[in-house]
């Protein structure tokens, strides 16, 4: 069974950094599709950034240059270190797997396994 859990959400203040990480266990973290997600309320679920199992991302232009996915497959684990956070950034955050070959920023379809999610919270 696919399980992920996130880790590493909190408050900060604008301008601030923090590392989100996301653990992953039951498959083989290198074969599939990842992606960080995050929803804020009355909002809907948008994409923050995918990564292929090739190493190739998508990121959401509200993030560029200042989010960076990367992962350890020898640690089944993905992180996202989220630098320069603005208000806008509070949400919850999720991370989440897609075995097939959507592996699209745009849409959740195609992402089958998904954490429990864990808060940040950016004060200006």
């Amino acid at each position: 069974q696919v399980q992920l859990e996130e880790s590493g959400g909190g408050s900060v203040q604008a301008g601030g950094s923090l590392r989100l990480s996301c653990a992953a266990s039951g498959y083989i973290y290198s074969s599939y599709c990842m992606g960080w997600f995050r929803q804020a309320p009355g909002k809907k679920r948008e994409g923050v950034v995918v990564i292929d199992r090739d190493g190739s991302t998508n990121y959401a232009d509200s993030v560029k240059g200042r989010f960076t996915i990367s992962k350890d497959n020898a640690k089944n684990t993905l992180y996202l270190q989220m630098n320069s956070l603005k208000a806008e950034d509070t949400a919850m955050y999720y991370c989440a797997a897609d075995p097939g070959t959507w592996c699209s920023l745009f849409s959740l379809i195609g992402f089958e396994y998904w954490g429990q999610g864990t808060q940040v919270t950016v004060s200006s």
